[in-house]
C-alpha cells in the first residue's frame, strides 16, 4: 500500500533517468497529470501520454536528456509529505537554488511554479522542488 503517491512518481522518474531509460511508467491521476504536465511546460520533462496498460490507466512520461546522455533533471524531491505538510504565503514561496530550480505549488488555481505563484501574490502547499 502508497500512503504517497506523488513522492511515488517522483522517485520512478528519479531511478528512471539514473539508469537512463527512456520513459516511465505511472499510474495516473488528475493531480499527476498537472504536475507532468508542468514539468513538460517549463522543460523539465520531454512528454506526457496518457495509455492504457493492463486495463489500467497509465501515464507514459517520456525523459529528457542533455549532452552526452545527462539528465536534465539534476534532483526532484518532495518537499510536503502527507505526516509534514508545507504550505507558504504568496510573497513568502521559496525560491530555489536562487532562482536555477523551481518548486511547484498546489494553489487555489491549480498547479503552479513558484515565481508565477509570487507574481500572482498566491500560496498553497508546495509540491515539490526540481533543479
Amino acid at each position: 500500500m502508497q500512503t504517497d503517491p506523488i513522492a511515488d512518481m517522483l522517485t520512478r522518474i528519479r531511478n528512471a533517468q539514473a539508469v537512463h531509460m527512456a520513459s516511465v511508467d505511472v499510474p495516473a491521476s488528475k493531480f499527476k497529470k498537472s504536475l507532468a504536465d508542468v514539468l513538460v511546460r517549463e522543460g523539465y520533462l520531454k512528454s506526457i501520454e496518457e495509455v492504457e496498460v493492463g486495463g489500467h490507466p497509465v501515464l507514459r512520461i517520456a525523459l529528457k536528456y542533455g549532452p552526452k546522455r545527462t539528465p536534465v533533471i539534476h534532483q526532484i524531491t518532495r518537499v510536503s509529505t502527507p505526516g509534514r505538510r508545507a504550505y507558504a504565503k504568496g510573497k513568502h514561496v521559496p525560491v530555489v537554488r536562487g532562482g536555477l530550480g523551481m518548486s511547484v505549488v498546489s494553489t487555489s488555481q491549480g498547479l503552479m511554479i513558484d515565481s508565477e505563484a509570487r507574481r500572482k501574490n498566491v500560496g498553497g502547499e508546495i509540491v515539490c522542488e526540481v533543479w
